[in-house]
């Protein structure tokens, strides 16, 4: 059974952990702030990360500008959110579940990184768990 678990640090001590999970369904997208007591966090599917990806770079290009909020649906409906005051942070809130999630700046170019390999794992074990299902 595969997963792959990785930790992002910041020089600051805080912490993203990334990791992604096979589902019956394909994969499991998971990211928490492993730095912090209530270790908050969201799961999206590979529709989700991928939608993620893009937004991360879309808001580095776009800082110090706006950006208009981003959704996208999938089996973890997301509400994708560039903030710039008081602190430059993404806001990912899945309402339906309870979630909110914030990815300041200084992990944006690792987490982009990252989340181009996680949605190539995602989408592997995705075409293994279609394969299992036929």
């Amino acid at each position: 059974m595969f997963s792959r678990i990785r930790e992002i640090t910041d020089p600051y001590g805080m912490m993203l952990r990334v990791s992604v999970e096979p589902h019956p369904v394909g994969a499991l997208v998971s990211l928490e702030r492993s730095d912090q007591t209530d270790q908050p966090g969201v799961v999206l599917d590979c529709y989700g990360a991928e939608v993620l990806s893009g937004y991360i770079m879309a808001a580095r290009l776009a800082v110090p500008n706006p950006l208009p909020e981003e959704r996208c649906g999938g089996r973890f409906p997301s509400q994708l959110r560039l903030t710039q005051a008081p602190d430059t942070l993404i806001e990912i809130h899945q309402g339906e579940f309870g979630r909110h999630f914030e990815i300041p700046a200084l992990f944006w170019d690792k987490l982009y990184a990252e989340l181009c390999m996680v949605v190539a794992h995602a989408r592997e074990l995705g075409r293994a768990a279609v394969a299992t299902v036929h």
